[in-house]
């Protein structure tokens, strides 16, 4: 590292005063956000870090899957850029920091080499990724999906929320249906700050977590119908509920989940039912799942119980089950010189690191397949996250920004 680095460090109140102002777009009812993807609020929160983006005189691009990219000029600026980025839409009832942190800590990083007049060999570019959560248009980690190249636009704007709108009609609604093609071009890397939505690193005192790889995740949405009947004088032998078939299905997944605890996990998230009304058997629900492991052979064997339990359930409630789409991921790994230089700047600080896996789901994970990425965990008070109280230890935090300040202009230096 160049020995200048340690002496080059971002503005932490302007860090907290931009971390300030998106909370407040989108407030939920309980002090954190409900800022779900494409909603009027993510548009607000958009039209926000874009202005932000301008006023540095960096250069905007939104892509046809609604991401936005915030690019500072290198001395050569032919050369592929270095990316930092994450996501600003949250989850239903989320925190203020989830995602947010990274794209407003990558804007920091430009600010501060702005400040000090640094002038990188290579571009920097920060990115929003849009519809990371999955929230509202499953699967997660959409856009990034599509620009490493594992799914087309078509299939991204042609996913449907709970209401049956479409991912291209809300982008279009909310003027970020981008001309910029998604991917197809290259990356001298990319790095991604989280916090680490788990308790490990503030149980254990450290500032930085270096992620070495991930929990083998595999999701399966499932169809459940059966036939409206009367509540009251339909026989229980005749009842073709939908419901009970998808209720049988998640407390046998809950169960599989259980049984390899605690490295295992098995989480039943979301139903929809129609009709939801009382007196009237439902014919139609719809759920979905996960199973999540260190190891992916691990996963499989919990996803081929799952296939079973399906079946199972469908026959008991006399129902018919179908999957109707499933994805997967974490079983990606992160490439080695990234992650040292992240090592490097935290020892160059004096500043806590450790390597760990990450069990949650996140865009550099697909990122990693067509370029040379780093993801990077700052501590979370409690582990608590997916939920409005979700908060940081602010210093440690700092610290986190910094580190990947002096690794980001490592990379685009050389």
């Amino acid at each position: 590292m160049p020995a200048s680095l340690p002496n080059l460090s971002i503005d932490a109140e302007r860090l907290r005063s931009t971390l300030d102002r998106s909370s407040e777009i989108g407030t939920g009812p309980r002090g954190g956000l409900r800022r779900l993807a494409l909603s009027d609020s993510d548009g607000e929160m958009r039209d926000r870090f874009v202005e932000w983006c301008e006023a540095g005189g960096y250069r905007i691009a939104v892509d046809e899957a609604g991401s936005i990219f915030a690019r500072r000029a290198g001395r050569d600026d032919s050369l592929p850029p270095v990316m930092i980025g994450s996501h600003l839409d949250t989850q239903a009832a989320g925190g203020r920091f989830d995602g947010i942190l990274g794209v407003l800590a990558g804007l920091e990083i430009l600010r501060t080499l702005d400040d000090n007049a640094v002038a990188t060999k290579r571009p920097i570019e920060v990115v929003n990724w849009t519809n990371e959560e999955g929230a509202r248009f499953a699967p997660p980690m959409a856009a990034s999906r599509v620009f490493a190249g594992l799914a087309t636009v078509e299939w991204l704007h042609d996913l449907k929320d709970d209401d049956g709108i479409r991912y291209g009609d809300e982008l279009r609604r909310i003027g970020y249906l981008g001309e910029a093609p998604v991917g197809g071009r290259a990356l001298d890397s990319y790095f991604e700050l989280h916090i680490e939505q788990d308790s490990l690193l503030e149980e254990r005192g450290v500032s930085v977590g270096v992620v070495t790889g991930g929990y083998y995740s595999h999701a399966l949405n499932c169809v459940f119908r059966g036939e409206c009947a009367h509540t009251g004088p339909t026989e229980m032998k005749k009842r073709r509920n939908a419901m009970m078939g998808a209720a049988y299905f998640l407390a046998a997944v809950n169960d599989i989940g259980w049984d390899y605890e605690p490295v295992g996990r098995t989480s039943a998230s979301r139903m929809q039912l129609w009709p939801n009304r009382f007196g009237i058997l439902p014919e139609y629900a719809e759920v979905t799942v996960d199973m999540r492991h260190m190891e992916r052979a691990v996963t499989d064997e919990m996803v081929g119980k799952t296939r079973a339990a399906l079946a199972r359930a469908a026959e008991r409630a006399q129902v018919e089950a179908e999957i109707t789409a499933e994805w997967t991921f974490g079983d990606e790994a992160f490439d080695p010189e990234c992650s040292d230089l992240v090592r490097r700047a935290a020892e160059a600080r004096g500043t806590s690191c450790m390597d760990m896996r990450s069990i949650a789901g996140h865009d550099a994970y697909y990122i990693s397949r067509i370029a040379p990425t780093a993801l990077v965990f700052s501590p979370c008070i409690g582990g608590i996250t997916h939920n409005e109280a979700e908060n940081i230890p602010w210093e440690p935090t700092v610290e986190a920004v910094n580190v990947l300040l002096d690794a980001v202009l490592a990379r685009a230096d050389r």
